[in-house]
């Protein structure tokens, strides 16, 4: 071994043992008033009981308590609960901050309380206009002033099955078929609302003009737009959606039943 390594290991030992006269037990022992000759569990367990009533006021309460609801805003998963339970952390805090004297962090918090309601009341709005919309009717009326009017024939067929999708229509005057399942549309009805949901935005039945009217129509680009607007929308569509599908499980379930009765008559027949 050489004689720079035999240096160096040297140097290194002596710090070692130069940290540790300096960071003994002992030490540490005596700062938090132990005697070093005569540590036990429950001397060190009735010192730290008397260190902790020493040190405990209303005001550490409420930091203490105030710190609790601040983890606790890490847990939660939505916005609401994270909101209130911020605010709550937020007042304790300022208890603190007022009781304790920390000014600096008593003007902080109390920056922070008119943002989390601010928050808090924004979500609590939209909760509520969301409730309201899931709940009312499936009416499309404030929809139209966005869309645009738009005039067919009888024999005009306004879009096939297959073909790319891009705009929705709400009838007005005149009536419709969806030429594959045989429906008539009124006024008054979506159409064309399904190809905003398919993959690659795809018409799912075809539609020809029977009787001459008059449709409004709105682009999705547009729809888009307003649902990042007006997140009611959302739930508007999404249960326009959902009742178009359930009316077409219906559909197919009567012509199951029908083909299914008309099966077991000719059967009968047949015996």
């Amino acid at each position: 071994m050489s004689k720079d390594s035999l240096d160096l290991a040297t140097l290194f030992n002596r710090a070692l043992d130069h940290a540790a006269q300096n960071l003994t037990f002992s030490k540490l022992l005596l700062q938090i008033g132990l005697d070093p000759n005569n540590v036990t569990f429950h001397a060190i367990v009735a010192r730290l009981i008397e260190i902790t009533a020493a040190n405990i006021n209303f005001a550490s309460i409420c930091a203490l308590v105030g710190a609790a609801f601040y983890a606790a805003t890490l847990l939660m998963r939505t916005m609401v609960p994270l909101r209130a339970f911020g605010i709550l952390s937020t007042l304790l805090f300022m208890a603190y901050g007022a009781l304790a004297g920390a000014i600096p962090t008593f003007l902080m918090y109390l920056l922070l309380l008119p943002i989390n309601s601010l928050r808090l009341a924004q979500m609590l709005n939209l909760v509520k206009k969301a409730r309201v919309a899931a709940q009312g009717d499936l009416s499309m009326d404030w929809l139209k002033p966005f869309m645009n009017r738009r005039r067919y024939r009888q024999g005009d067929v306004l879009f096939r099955k297959g073909q790319p999708a891009n705009e929705m229509f709400l009838t007005v005057t005149g009536k419709f078929l969806v030429i594959e399942i045989g429906v008539e549309v009124a006024p008054g009805h979506l159409m064309g609302e399904l190809g905003f949901l398919t993959p690659g935005n795809k018409r799912t039945q075809s539609v020809e003009c029977v009787e001459g009217g008059d449709v409004l129509t709105i682009t999705y680009d547009r729809l888009l737009e307003i649902y990042f607007q007006n997140p009611r929308f959302g739930y508007y569509f999404l249960r326009l959606s959902s009742d178009r599908l359930l009316q077409n499980i219906a559909r197919l379930e009567r012509i199951i039943e029908q083909n299914k009765i008309a099966l077991q008559s000719g059967t009968m027949e047949q015996a």
